[in-house]
């Protein structure tokens, strides 16, 4: 077997018929990349004229040292319990990186540790890929870990629905009761989701802004979205979808609603005054004042509308997401919230609009992406896991991060260089704040 160069063409081929396959390895995410100053590869694993594992290697050259690190993005495409083909993959891509003057490869593949179930217990007798890093460890790649908060550079902790040709009925029924409820109140108060334009992007910039403010990270420049937008958005891997509420809509059937109500609870006295319908007492009253109760709610709902229409106008964004979909999933990469109407949880209807268009469209799994393996009550991230956790699916544990060494001086002298910076950006950043 021998270690050769792939056109894009050619690696394509090979690569979406892999079942690792994610938007990571693919030209588009390459393009992106290239905007940050990484250059890339193709490369596949030859065994007579058939392809038998790949990579898409994303290189980068360290200043000063002028040495490259490469990076494969996801992984190896490879079977990595077939310890004789990762060994002889390990073999001639070390080789290939010496030759191209790098230091080491980072991978992360996507591959699950153990299987877990929604609540991130180890599933009794699950699937597992303990011998996948084991041959890893043995082949001499550097482990970093079973980590359980977000450390690494991908998530190696995840919630998923395995959608696998399930009706939406069905993939609704794993959902808990409260988040059916939310999804149902959201669409009777008008909230529905729509895919917006490039020329859009300030909006979801603005978004994005104001939850990085609220969540305290520093959210990306509107550059950066834009360049996603160009390298992913033609060929359908991004999809960016806002949750909009008609203020106007809302008002007539919230009008509607309230007038059907006094209708019925109108109709139930004559009928009981007059005798038309026998009635037991008790009922009767408990009814009357349930209506009367829904009355007084709608009306003051009715004066909340009216005040959002005055302050917003007939139409108003409450939140957003950006997808990335290829191969088997519909990935939900980040999102955010606007800060001043966050009651009424529109982050369920986007995600919701993200799961219908796997169903819909036959992917094989709904993504919600990062969470972490703590799932302590105690862990500041829990209610991220329990907002995920009540769509219904499971955890998802990959294997995690690992180096191959090519050179081990210039590796630990990056390692101490990488140190080193960083600590002197904390120290900056302590000053300055």
């Amino acid at each position: 077997m021998k270690l050769i160069k792939l056109s894009k063409e050619e690696f394509k081929k090979f690569a979406d018929n892999h079942e690792q396959i994610t938007f990571h390895q693919t030209e588009e995410w390459a393009n992106l990349k290239k905007r940050n100053g990484w250059d890339s590869y193709y490369v596949g694993l030859q065994n007579g004229k058939k392809i038998v594992a790949g990579a898409l290697i994303l290189s980068k050259t360290l200043p000063i040292i002028k040495k490259k690190m490469f990076y494969s993005p996801r992984g190896f495409l490879i079977d990595y319990n077939n310890k004789e083909l990762l060994r002889e993959f390990t073999e001639k891509i070390k080789k290939f990186a010496k030759k191209e003057n790098a230091i080491f490869i980072k991978i992360d593949p996507y591959v699950e540790y153990q299987e877990h179930d929604n609540n991130g217990e180890i599933v009794e007798n699950g699937y597992e890929n303990k011998k996948a890093v084991d041959n890893l460890k043995a082949l001499g790649y550097k482990f970093f870990g079973f980590n359980t908060m977000q450390e690494s550079l991908q998530p190696r902790w995840m919630h998923v629905i395995e959608i696998n040709n399930r009706s939406e009925e069905e993939v609704q029924k794993d959902m808990e009761s409260k988040t059916r409820q939310i999804l149902r109140k959201n669409e009777k108060s008008s909230i529905k989701t729509r895919e917006i334009t490039r020329e859009e992007l300030p909006l979801f910039k603005s978004i994005m802004e104001h939850t990085g403010d609220r969540r305290d990270f520093i959210d990306r420049p509107l550059s950066y979205y834009e360049a996603m937008w160009d390298n992913l958005h033609e060929s359908g891997i991004l999809k960016i979808l806002i949750a909009e509420i008609d203020f106007k809509e809302y008002y007539e059937n919230t009008k509607k609603e309230k007038e059907e109500t006094e209708k019925n609870l109108k109709d139930r006295i004559y009928k009981h005054d007059n005798q038309l319908l026998k009635m037991n007492e008790k009922k009767y009253l408990s009814s009357n004042k349930q209506d009367q109760d829904s009355i007084e709610r709608l009306e003051n709902q009715l004066t909340k509308i009216k005040g959002y229409q005055k302050e917003y106008g007939d139409k108003k964004v409450l939140g957003t997401i950006l997808f990335l979909i290829y191969g088997n999933e519909v990935l939900s990469l980040f999102g955010g919230t606007d800060d001043n109407l966050m009651q009424f949880q529109s982050a369920y209807t986007v995600h919701y609009a993200g799961i219908k268009y796997a169903i819909d469209n036959h992917y094989k799994r709904y993504n919600f992406y990062g969470i972490t393996g703590d799932f302590r009550k105690e862990n500041p991230l829990y209610g991220l896991y329990l907002f995920k956790k009540s769509f219904g699916g499971h955890v998802v544990e990959l294997i995690g991060e690992y180096d191959l060494v090519v050179s081990t001086f210039w590796y630990n002298t990056y390692k101490l260089a990488f140190k080193l910076y960083h600590g002197l950006k904390q120290i900056k950043n302590k000053v300055f704040k």
